[in-house]
């Protein structure tokens, strides 16, 4: 079976891991490290492990030649020549690759391109900036939403029904009371021409909605738990209902409100929570 030559580093200090310690040293300096790779003609590098750096070379005599380099300008690493089956190693070593932001540049392989959703910050609420609105982008992301109906109670910028409708939901539907906020929904929906979400404008507790497979209510513990009823009542059967806007603090008598559901998923940032009901 053909093999691929490689070299496995690591801190010659035992325990200490590919960083080391933070002396300042060349194995607390893994940037040093990758420029220093630069000059020899390297395939890959699999940095998946914290303690082991696997670097890929094209040839056996360029890793030997770079070992004995590296071992001169890096005398607290290990360098061990490896040869490691050519079993699509390539792929392999590059499958922990994420998405890497440099300026305005977003550079992704195509298993871990970023959801980028645009949005024109106004009086609608939810820019992303605010801990809730990051604590239902994640809640969401933790469910299968494909082919999904959604409700966005509240919906705000309507970040969260787009960001619903992107991820495949729908039919998605956006509901707040204030019609300016519903307005820089629909400017927002122009940035994001990927997206499908309906807008009404009015209190959800008195509008015609159909119950749906997800309910968003990123609102306030006050409210939440003065209109469990109504929420609960939007909830398909085997639904969820994701729940924002309260602190700590207040968690208790918001769940309490909602004593027919089970608590699936609890997130907390800054002391705002989260909580996926089912």
């Amino acid at each position: 079976m053909p093999t691929a030559p490689a070299l496995d580093v690591r801190a010659d200090t035992p325990g200490a891991g590919i960083h080391g310690q933070d002396d300042g040293g060349p194995v607390s300096r893994p940037d040093l490290f990758q420029a220093a790779l630069m000059d020899f003609d390297v395939a890959a590098v699999d940095e998946t492990s914290p303690d082991v750096w696997r670097v890929y070379f094209q040839t056996a005599d360029e890793r030997d030649r770079a070992r004995t380099a590296l071992a001169r300008d890096f005398p607290d690493l290990r360098l061990d020549p490896v040869d490691v089956p050519d079993e699509d190693w390539a792929a392999r070593s590059q499958a922990g690759v994420r998405a890497v932001r440099v300026g305005n540049i977003i550079v992704a392989p195509p298993w871990d391109v970023p959801l980028v959703i645009p949005i024109k910050p106004s009086t609608g609420f939810g820019t992303g900036h605010h801990a809730t609105t990051r604590l239902c982008l994640q809640a969401l992301q933790g469910i299968e939403v494909r082919e999904r109906a959604v409700l966005d109670i509240g919906t705000g910028s309507g970040v969260l029904a787009i960001a619903a409708s992107l991820l495949g939901a729908g039919p998605v539907t956006g509901v707040d009371d204030d019609a300016d906020a519903t307005q820089a929904a629909w400017d927002n929906l122009a940035l994001n021409p990927g997206s499908i979400v309906a807008l009404l404008t009015g209190d959800f507790r008195t509008l015609p909605l159909t119950a749906a497979d997800v309910v968003l209510a990123n609102l306030t513990g006050g409210l939440l738990i003065a209109s469990a009823r109504p929420l609960r009542q939007l909830v398909s059967a085997h639904g969820r209902l994701i729940l924002s806007g309260f602190q700590a603090h207040e968690e208790a008598d918001v769940v309490s409100a909602f004593a027919a559901f089970s608590v699936e998923r609890r997130l907390e940032e800054e002391g705002w929570v989260c909580v996926t009901l089912t």
